[in-house]
């Protein structure tokens, strides 16, 4: 740990006094200086903490990223001894005073995440080759989309500050946490004992330490950045070329997972020239046995996705390494990069489901029910052929909205185009004719599909055995997403 076992008790003990928790701070700071900090906009939250009272010296060194007086950050500490503190890292000297010398996040309504003070934070200072991130858009987006069901055993690969098993911990009886990293492992060793929680914490590359195992549920936000496999940055870069982390996580899936155990990691892929980026991500499963659902939730070209790991390590200003960086993604003619959410399922069927498809819209949080809801259906529509998915009773998703589209013409308006949309959950929207939305549209849950088939036949002259065996896969893709829901009982 950074810290002796004592004096993380002591920080603890500091933190819990002072009221230094998110809930804490927005009390005293209030909505204008709360807004304004997540603006990084000081100002106001600097005026509201002038007193440097505990809480406010903690808000003004490790929020504001101010310096303060040596006694001032001292009695806020306290009984954490400074020594202890600046021989940790937690605070470092600078001018006549002391500053934060690493990230001390509240986090959630009652827990503190440590992690190395941002490149933004410190102009001009390169970043650590074993930087420890924080709670960044990638961890949140890990955190969001993961499954939150009850399990035994979870793990973690590539833990960094430990904020995803801080999550798992809340719904898993037992969490293994790995990382490359040794230094970030004294990172996580801290979060995990400031915040009370225990794990086990195993040194190596992804899943190399727990070869033999398997559990749950697996999580990782892996160091999944696309390019020539330079390693620089070991949160950031994998050593493997292009974007060859992805396809080996799903390699492994099949031996980390226990029989219904999910697998669930963020990554990039490239859209190469005369490609089909879906097939290409697709490829990843094949053989594996698992299901998949892969969304993508971003894509950026070579020129902004450089740009951004770049700056990301404080690295902006070096044309050479841009050039260099930029020179590989032409030679391997990749037009774009995208990033998403990869969902693995150890379902034990024969006939594994692989979907890889764009999710650009903004989806109803938390992600991670969506996907939990997605594998559901699979469930349902795995087990039933096209007689039973007729037997079964449906109804419309809640809210579900039709728009349309229509033109002024000489006999007034004709409709051009209908449009289901989902307002809530996925948000997904599809466009049917009108024989589809009249199924949809009579989805009330009283009558079986084969009922409610036979009646619409009848009302556009259609023969009902056609029409069933035509409504067998679109039945299968309303019920996948999420526009009908079979009722039960």
């Amino acid at each position: 740990m950074l810290l002796s076992p004592a004096g993380v008790d002591a920080l603890r003990t500091a933190l819990t006094r002072a009221d230094y928790t998110s809930n804490g701070i927005a009390t005293r700071l209030g909505p204008q200086a709360t807004g304004g900090v997540a603006r990084n906009d000081f100002r106001a939250a600097l005026r509201a903490t002038e007193d440097r009272d505990p809480l406010g010296t903690l808000i003004r060194v490790f929020i504001c990223e101010q310096t303060e007086p040596e006694a001032a950050v001292a009695a806020a500490l306290a009984p954490l001894p400074l020594d202890e503190a600046l021989a940790g890292g937690l605070v470092e000297r600078h001018g006549d005073g002391l500053r934060m010398g690493l990230d001390l996040e509240p986090y959630g309504d009652d827990w503190w995440v440590l992690a190395d003070v941002p490149a933004s934070a410190r102009p001009g200072r390169p970043l650590h080759s074993e930087h420890v991130l924080g709670i960044g858009g990638a961890t949140q987006t890990l955190i969001g989309a993961t499954v939150r069901r009850p399990v035994e055993t979870a793990l973690d690969l590539g833990t960094g500050s430990g904020v995803q098993a801080l999550h798992l911990a809340t719904h898993a009886r037992r969490v293994t946490a790995t990382d490359l990293s040794e230094r970030a492992l004294r990172f996580a060793a801290t979060t995990a004992a400031l915040n009370g929680q225990d794990w086990e914490l195993l040194r190596g590359d992804m899943v190399a330490p727990v070869a033999g195992r398997r559990f749950d549920l697996v999580v990782s936000n892996p160091p999944f950045v696309v390019g020539p496999g330079t390693t620089t940055h070991v949160y950031r870069d994998s050593g493997r070329v292009g974007d060859a982390i992805g396809a080996e996580l799903a390699a492994a899936a099949p031996d980390l997972l226990t029989e219904g155990g999910t697998m669930q990691y963020l990554a990039n892929w490239v859209h190469v020239a005369g490609e089909d980026w879906g097939d290409r991500v697709a490829g990843w499963f094949a053989g594996t046995g698992l299901d998949a659902w892969v969304v993508q939730r971003e894509v950026a070209d070579p020129m902004a996705y450089v740009n951004l790991w770049l700056t990301d390590v404080g690295e902006a200003h070096d044309p050479q390494r841009m050039a260099a960086w930029l020179d590989w993604f032409d030679a391997h003619k990749v037009e774009a990069i995208g990033f998403g959410i990869v969902s693995l399922r150890r379902s034990g069927h024969d006939d594994p489901m692989v979907r890889v498809e764009d999710l650009r819209q903004r989806v109803e949080p938390p992600m991670g029910d969506r996907v939990a809801a997605w594998f559901d259906r699979q469930d349902f529509l795995r087990v039933r052929d096209t007689d039973a998915l007729l037997a079964e009773r449906y109804r419309a998703a809640d809210g579900l909205q039709l728009r349309q589209e229509a033109t002024m013409g000489d006999e007034g308006w004709a409709v051009d185009r209908q449009v289901l949309a989902m307002p809530h959950g996925l948000r997904w929207t599809e466009e049917v004719d009108p024989l589809v939305l009249a199924l949809v549209g009579g989805a009330d849950g009283r009558l079986a599909l084969r009922d409610q088939l036979a009646l619409l036949a009848a009302a556009h002259d259609v023969a009902p055995e056609e029409l069933a065996e035509a409504a067998g896969p679109i039945v299968a893709h309303l019920v996948e997403r999420g526009f009908i829901e079979p009722v039960t009982g």
